[in-house]
């Protein structure tokens, strides 16, 4: 018998309401949320790791007075560590690997009065759009179980969109935030770099281009959320500008008549599905009908060197990464413990010099400058989440045989050209469930701003949520009491 009727209906600040006014307790929402997870995990496999002792000892120990106390949460066996809470980031190489102290989010996390009851899939070390490992096995789509519910985060997006919780710790270094959120139907923000702290084991988390936040299911929640957890830690590698006003707050003021650049076409030439191409046009009209003006653009970027500079910043990090999980573990990294695909992504990172850092830096620098550009005379960039519908599983295989780094990375930009920009830049974007596909799989769209500018797509995705609400659109896979 479930302690709250119709508990996956509500969104994290719901259930916190419903704590507040003593109509349920912290522990009856826990017992919910296995009960959720339960009924829904043999077919999505998203949490691997279940932590019912720490999350009791949460709750006994007494919760903080925060926006979401008492609300369940989860987090992705990636980048948070939680003391006690299994950090396995999705490979045999670190299978034993427990947190033995809290990052800072993980802090906040806890500050905010959210109740971690498991952890979440993520594909090996998170360097696939696609949410499937052998260690984990995969993850499937709550609107389709053949298909994938996206990566790096689809362990966190797939029990979202299938209401085991309202909302779950996700994080984003080329579009593992937005990705899994527009194959779930789910909203994705992904900060500006250093808006949400990384420390103290991180700094410049993948090179900067990574930050951490979640997949939800409502604006509102997004925004407490980040309000709950933005601001420097001790000794940041950066520090920027504080918002003007709290996040929520921006929920409730109108984002005015915006000027808006709009493209459906990807920068690197790869073909956008029409399903895709339709939803943004769809969008387009949308946004001209609640007053904003929208006109075809493009960023002017040599895609070569942006395609180059990536190959080095998420290779080079990722052997330095894998180095130093091995030697927590005290394992090689090898083929008997990596799926063949990472292997390759290591040597390769491996083989790398100095120089060769240096120049992706530069160009780096390059695409920057070349998106400030457009943002010097736009408010804000539409484009597609995604070049395509939710992918099959197994159409991005981490352990076939003879793809080195160049060629998965090929392969991860011709699903994924349109989000990892706004990694490389630092700006914030958002994806927000806009569009369904005909046969009925979420296609989400993705508005970028410009740098510390989160307020302005919070205003316009709150006016999108009254406009176009998803709220109540169901995946088959959905729990049910």
């Amino acid at each position: 018998m479930p302690n709250v009727s119709n508990y996956a209906s509500y969104d994290g600040l719901g259930l916190a309401e419903l704590v507040r006014k003593g109509d349920v307790t912290p522990q009856e929402l826990l017992a919910d949320a296995y009960a959720a997870i339960d009924a829904i995990n043999p077919e999505l496999n998203g949490v691997v790791s279940r932590i019912p002792d720490l999350a009791e000892a949460e709750i006994a120990a007494g919760l903080p007075d925060g926006p979401f106390t008492g609300v369940p949460f989860l987090v992705k066996e990636l980048g948070v560590q939680m003391k006690g809470a299994p950090s396995r980031c999705g490979s045999k190489l670190t299978e034993d690997l427990v947190a033995v102290e809290d990052s800072e989010l993980a802090k906040r996390f806890r500050a905010a009065g959210l109740v971690t009851a498991a952890m979440t899939a993520t594909p090996e070390f998170g360097f696939n759009p696609s949410c499937e490992s052998i260690f984990y096995e995969p993850t499937h789509n709550p609107w389709d179980i053949g298909r994938s519910p996206g990566g790096s985060s689809g362990g966190s997006a797939a029990m979202v969109a299938g209401g085991a919780v309202p909302l779950a710790h996700a994080n984003d270094g080329g579009g593992s935030i937005r990705i899994p959120a527009s194959f779930c139907g789910l909203v994705g923000l992904k900060p500006t770099r250093n808006r949400v702290p990384t420390g103290p084991t991180f700094g410049d988390w993948l090179n900067g281009l990574a930050i951490e936040l979640v997949v939800s299911r409502s604006v509102r929640d997004t925004a407490a959320l980040l309000d709950a957890v933005h601001g420097p830690d001790v000794g940041p590698p950066a520090l920027i500008t504080p918002p003007e006003r709290s996040y929520m707050e921006e929920l409730t003021k109108s984002p005015g008549k915006l000027r808006i650049a709009w493209s459906d076409k990807a920068l690197s030439g790869v073909q956008v599905h029409p399903d895709v191409v339709a939803g943004l046009h769809e969008t387009v009209k949308l946004m001209e009908s609640l007053g904003h003006e929208m006109i075809e653009d493009q960023i002017e970027i040599d895609w070569s060197h942006f395609f180059e500079a990536l190959i080095v910043l998420w290779t080079a990090y990722l052997a330095w990464a894998i180095d130093a999980l091995a030697n927590a573990v005290k394992r090689t990294p090898s083929p008997d413990t990596m799926e063949r695909v990472t292997n390759e992504l290591y040597h390769h990172g491996k083989s790398l010099t100095a120089l060769d850092m240096h120049n992706a830096l530069a160009n780096i620098n390059t695409v920057s400058r070349q998106s400030g550009v457009l943002f010097a005379k736009y408010d804000l960039f539409l484009t597609p989440t995604i070049a395509q519908p939710p992918l099959i599983l197994g159409t991005l295989n981490q352990n076939e045989v003879g793809v080195d780094a160049r060629e998965w990375t090929r392969r991860v930009f011709n699903w994924v050209p349109f989000t990892p920009l706004f990694n490389s830049t630092g700006q914030p974007a958002i994806s927000l469930p806009l569009h369904w596909s005909p046969d009925g799989l979420p296609i989400g769209m993705q508005f970028a701003a410009g740098l510390n500018d989160e307020a302005t797509l919070i205003r316009l995705a709150a006016q999108l949520e009254e406009a176009k609400p998803w709220k109540d659109k169901r995946p088959p896979v959905f729990y049910s009491e």
